[in-house]
């Protein structure tokens, strides 16, 4: 699943080529994207025809439209969401391609382009949201809501108070979209190696927990640098070009790999139907 980095790189190429413009025409290839819409593929369209897209924001790994009169639209990639914006050339080639060609739920017509929904698991979706206040007083869709702010709007600091005396194990806090939102599997167990901390450690306290909180924003701060994490072909940011964080992967995905600090294999153990990747020397129980 696309996670903060990736979603982050993706959000900024979109706004860069929709934020301003307005959408003309809305061609929905597959109704389970718009399941999360009452009234499906027409309500959409009708909601977002002639819309200007004023913003293009985002909240952990939620994204979301915003138009005039206090109305969003989410966005979710799921597991393998993409948003990829082509211009004028590609919709003359491709408008008369059958529905699903390539994958293709949706796409939007605006002044310099199309920006094309693409999910091959089909779990993403489109949403229709006004905007409340969430807890922590920002102004959000009714449907982001319910998770916390994410790493990158939250200081170490303040990072570092949630993560300090938790009870349950420090992966699954940091795995907790009511915690901390955006971060996933990756730049969970990336972001431990960093620390030097367990991910069955309890109860950090206030030095180890500011040194985690720490290791989050220069994990996430790093992968966005390099454009996100793509392994295969699910993964790609708005123009169609892979990530390359993968290269700097410490210890994801690199089971019986010898640790880059001190040369120990790296293990991995099941972890909520998943995987923890560690160093059995550097992060200590």
């Amino acid at each position: 699943m696309p996670e903060l980095p990736e979603v982050e790189s993706i959000r900024v190429g979109v706004a860069q080529a929709l934020v301003n413009q307005r959408i003309h025409r809305v061609d929905v290839f597959h109704e389970r994207a718009v399941r999360e819409i009452p009234g499906g593929a027409a309500a959409l369209a009708s909601a977002v025809t002639g819309e200007k897209v004023l913003a293009l924001e985002r909240r952990g790994k939620f994204m979301w439209m915003e138009f005039a009169g206090h109305q969003a639209l989410v966005i979710h990639l799921g597991m393998s969401g993409q948003l990829l914006v082509d211009d004028a050339a590609f919709e003359a080639a491709t408008c008369h391609y059958p529905s699903g060609r390539n994958h293709e739920r949706v796409r939007f017509y605006y002044d310099d382009g199309v920006l094309r929904f693409v999910d091959q698991r089909t779990f993403g979706f489109l949403a229709l949201s006004s905007f409340v206040k969430a807890a922590d007083g920002r102004s959000v869709p009714a449907a982001v809501a319910h998770i916390a702010p994410d790493a990158l709007e939250m200081s170490s600091a303040q990072l570092a108070r949630w993560l300090a005396g938790g009870r349950r194990d420090i992966k699954r806090i940091l795995l907790d979209q009511k915690v901390v939102s955006g971060i996933g599997n990756i730049y969970a167990d990336e972001s431990l190696f960093r620390a030097g901390i367990h991910p069955s450690a309890r109860q950090l306290g206030e030095r180890r927990s500011m040194r985690l909180a720490e290791a989050v924003h220069a994990t996430v701060n790093s992968a966005l640098a390099a454009g996100g994490t793509s392994f295969d072909q699910l993964y790609r940011n708005a123009s169609g070009e892979a990530g390359y964080f993968d290269r700097e992967l410490a210890v994801y995905a690199r089971a019986g790999e010898p640790c880059p600090r001190c040369g120990t294999p790296i293990r991995t153990v099941p972890f909520m139907g998943r995987h923890t990747h560690f160093c059995p020397h550097c992060q200590r129980r």
